[in-house]
């Protein structure tokens, strides 16, 4: 069972552009993603994909592995291109924005998969820190059955939801055949990938993490995190 990380990382982010190459405590941001997969006890190997040279160059320079893709639409497409002539069975999509990343929060998603071989897709969520956290539309709020499928992922307050941490770990069949279904209904309401999954009428496995992350979106969430590690750095 081979296990593959793919790091998708682009340059011309609409809300911050460059933020793949901001320092954040000495290291690009990037750096500090790619680290924290490579530390993951069940990845056989992480890749960063990306279309840009500055990047590319970047994770060179501090020894990522690194390959160079077309401009894709997603970065789903982004993880098929890169993995279908790659020789593995799970590819895990590990977001480059996501600096607070800890390999322990991979290593969660990506066992449902080799617990249960009917599982095709898991992510991971946690609890929300206060409520408005749980009502800011920049958090995706997700909902689940009692067997821990999501029912419904939304930007708008839902019902006895979770934070969904966008993390996904996909059979590689499974990925390559979701990058070719067309978008739908919901997705493009809600601006929410994800849910091509669940119109489709296939399951999303939702496992809950104890771990707090903050998505750098905007140059006031890369505060966020600075100021998280400055106070973590002071009680470690």
């Amino acid at each position: 069972m081979k296990i593959i990380g793919i790091i998708p990382a682009r340059y011309s982010s609409t809300r911050f552009p460059g933020k793949p190459l901001v320092k954040i405590s000495g290291k690009y941001m990037i750096q500090r993603v790619y680290e924290a997969a490579s530390e993951s006890k069940l990845l056989n190997e992480v890749i960063i994909a990306t279309d840009d040279k500055r990047i590319f160059d970047c994770a060179k320079k501090f020894g990522g592995k690194v390959v160079m893709t077309p401009k894709c639409n997603s970065g789903t497409d982004r993880l098929a291109f890169t993995v279908k002539k790659i020789n593995c069975d799970i590819v895990v999509n590990i977001q480059g924005d996501e600096p607070l990343i800890k390999p322990e929060m991979i290593d969660l998603a990506i066992k449902p998969l080799l617990k249960n071989k009917s599982i095709i897709v898991s992510t991971i969520a946690t609890e929300f820190c206060n409520a408005k956290e749980k009502n800011s539309p920049n958090n995706v709020k997700v909902i689940l059955d009692k067997n821990r499928f999501a029912i419904y992922f939304s930007r708008l307050p839902l019902p006895n939801s979770l934070k969904h941490i966008g993390l996904y770990v996909y059979r590689k069949f499974f990925l390559l055949k979701f990058a070719r279904m067309k978008q739908t209904p919901l997705e493009l309401s809600e601006k929410l990938e994800q849910l091509r999954i669940l119109e489709n009428g296939y399951k999303i496995y939702v496992a809950k993490t104890k771990y707090k992350t903050i998505g750098v979106d905007t140059k006031s969430d890369l505060e966020k995190v600075k100021k998280w590690l400055s106070l973590a750095s002071k009680f470690s």
